[in-house]
């Protein structure tokens, strides 16, 4: 049974930008950071989530400079980033700037010099010989023990702090299926009390239903994975399209998926965008910003950035000028917060998946909200694609988002798209 909480409005109509502050500017600070937020702003960009910002473990530090995942201390910044006063004044300036701000939060583990390893052994886990049990496939990360309610009590009480000390608006909550699901139920009622938060969970909701009784949204793993094997493999539109058809049926009512072509994983450990999805990156960034979900841009997107970046180690982005997608992501970022058509999880929009039976390579969908109405055509194809719908579900005249096109959708109008072409009519 779904529980009901103190969803945040504002969510319904949000994106997500992913912060890597240790490779967005040289210096990698808070501080240096701050200067980015009026572009970001500009760009259309709502909420800013922010990696890690706690202490990073040195015992079994991973490269040269460790894993923002391998905390030492949950309720103090690492030197490497700035201060506390300096997180605290960032997130004071972003919520002047109309920004909403989140933080990662590493629930189900803690680096292996943490400071709950002296004052408080009994929080974590223990293998038969009595030791500190490592994270599955990751030795430099040791397991909370969920079962000690004063470890429950103590970890909610650090997420406090953040909401009490600086404001934050909500919890990106990493690996969230790996922490029990009563932990999630217990903290949330609580944390929420304090503010009404944005709880953003990292789980596929087609693999882990259960834990959107908590969470306002998951991680589309699933429509990832497949697009990629898509792209790389088998081309069918029918594959993608029950795959949506999936999740619409799992999600309940107020909870939604984000949607991504890149995030701080993907770009380290399995290659960038461009890697990934080649020249339908860019007909699938419009797909993640027009569907029923939330849309994510990390870091560095919006230049378009094709390198992998280092996870451990000191690897700037390589900002030249202004970013050559700004534009394109303004667009679509400013589009889906002002139009009620592409709000995401508010029970008032209604989504149509066309049937483009004439051109297998199409997928187009009509998303529509009282008057206002969106339609969005993605030629998944490596081949022009022209073609006829006889129902779009326009009437009158639209105009298309990026070519400012006014086309007039009585007469049945052909449609021409070019190779892993996008198109997005708006009325």
């Amino acid at each position: 049974m779904q529980t009901e909480h103190r969803r945040v409005a504002w969510r319904y109509h949000t994106n997500v930008y992913e912060v890597n502050l240790r490779q967005y500017t040289r210096e990698g600070t808070i501080k240096a950071f701050a200067g980015e937020l009026p572009r970001l702003k500009k760009m259309g960009v709502e909420t800013l989530w922010f990696m890690p910002v706690t202490p990073i473990a040195k015992e079994r530090m991973k490269g040269t400079m460790g894993s923002y995942y391998a905390c030492s201390d949950y309720t103090s910044v690492d030197p490497e980033f700035g201060t506390l006063d300096d997180f605290k004044q960032l997130v004071h300036s972003a919520h002047g700037q109309g920004f909403k701000v989140i933080i990662d939060w590493v629930a189900n583990h803690t680096g292996w010099d943490h400071i709950w390893t002296v004052t408080h052994p009994e929080y974590y886990e223990r293998n038969e010989a009595g030791n500190f049990t490592a994270a599955s496939g990751m030795d430099d990360i040791i397991e909370l023990d969920f079962n000690n309610p004063d470890m429950v009590r103590a970890m909610i009480d650090a997420m406090a702090f953040w909401i009490k000390e600086c404001d934050v608006d909500g919890f990106r909550c990493d690996l969230a299926f790996w922490v029990p699901l009563n932990f999630w139920k217990t903290a949330r009622p609580a944390l929420d009390s304090i503010k009404p938060l944005f709880w953003l969970g990292e789980f596929d909701a087609l693999d882990n239903p259960e834990y959107l009784e908590v969470f306002d949204a998951a991680y589309a793993w699933s429509w990832m994975h497949r697009t990629e094997e898509f792209y790389k493999k088998q081309r069918r539109v029918d594959v993608l399209k029950e795959l949506l058809q999936q999740y619409r049926a799992v999600f309940l009512p107020g909870t939604t998926g984000l949607f991504f072509t890149s995030n701080h994983d993907e770009n380290s450990w399995n290659g960038t965008e461009f890697e990934k999805y080649g020249d339908m990156a860019p007909a699938l960034a419009v797909f993640s910003c027009t569907w029923e979900g939330i849309p994510l841009v990390y870091s560095g997107q919006e230049l378009p950035n094709r390198k992998r970046l280092c996870f451990f180690d000191k690897d700037l982005i390589e900002w030249d000028g202004d970013p050559a997608l700004e534009i394109f992501y303004r667009k679509l970022l400013t589009c889906r917060k002002e139009n009620p058509a592409l709000a995401s999880g508010d029970g008032k929009t209604e989504t149509v998946i066309l049937d483009f039976s004439g051109n297998e390579h199409i997928l187009g969908y009509i998303r529509k909200c009282g008057i206002h109405a969106v339609l969005v055509l993605l030629n998944l194809s490596p081949y022009l694609g022209r073609f006829i719908h006889e129902n779009t579900g326009l009437t009158g005249k639209g105009r298309e988002l990026f070519s400012d096109e006014e086309l007039d959708f009585s007469g049945n109008p052909w449609f021409d798209l070019p190779a892993w072409g996008y198109k997005v009519y708006i009325q």
